[in-house]
């Protein structure tokens, strides 16, 4: 993609299934996450991010929710939001990093063994994405500006979010190729943004608003 001189917008459809894998504990939530394929952990940490809800949720993090309502465990729940997504560029790290905070945490568990009611166990999906064109194509910078508007909130996920973390980019799709394009402060005035800390909305419109930044003087 960053070489080519027009930038595609794609957009992802996205199919979730279950794994068959269930968590009551705290031990079998740090079982599971050494085992289950990074499609679960990449889906569990990144589908709120997705969903279009008028209110955030108090965790974006599925297993951060999980063990704060079903077991009780706030103390572990806000270490596990806490874990900074923008840190990671595997999802190798991001196990590691769920796993460690875990263990970290269980000498100061108050209930170790505490396990919840079977109805309320963690069940734990994994998705598979589609890539899909979108027919919208950008010729140069400023047409991209013009016409990221129109782009939906799944092509931004899929350029910002998938590029980054599950192709182990230290990118976005779009900071790359307006770099490529000579542009190389617009890439990083891009780069700095944390989409962790924004709607997709909101993103996008931080994006939009760049358009007009001064190129620098040689």
């Amino acid at each position: 993609m960053p070489s080519q001189k027009s930038f595609t917008f794609h957009t992802e459809l996205r199919l979730v299934a279950l794994t068959g894998v269930k968590a009551l504990g705290v031990s079998d939530l740090r079982s599971a996450l050494q085992k289950l394929p990074g499609s679960s952990i990449f889906y569990h940490t990144h589908q709120e991010y997705l969903a279009h809800n008028f209110e955030k949720p108090i965790y974006y993090n599925d297993f951060a929710v999980w063990v704060h309502e079903a077991l009780r465990e706030e103390a572990l729940a806000e270490k596990l939001a806490a874990i900074d997504l923008l840190g990671f560029t595997s999802i190798r790290e991001l196990r590691a990093a769920l796993v460690s905070t875990i263990d970290d945490y269980l000498p100061a568990m108050r209930r170790p063994g505490f396990e919840c009611h079977p109805d309320d166990a963690f069940h734990f999906c994994k998705s598979k994405s589609f890539i899909l064109p979108t027919g919208v194509v950008a010729s140069d910078v400023p047409d991209f500006f013009a016409k990221l508007p129109r782009v939906s909130v799944a092509s931004l996920y899929f350029h910002f979010f998938e590029a980054r973390l599950r192709l182990r980019r230290r990118t976005n799709d779009f900071s790359r190729w307006i770099k490529d394009r000579g542009r190389p402060d617009l890439a990083d005035a891009i780069d700095r943004l944390d989409p962790y800390v924004r709607t997709l909305d909101e993103l996008r419109d931080s994006i939009v608003a760049l358009a007009d930044t001064p190129e620098p003087q040689a």
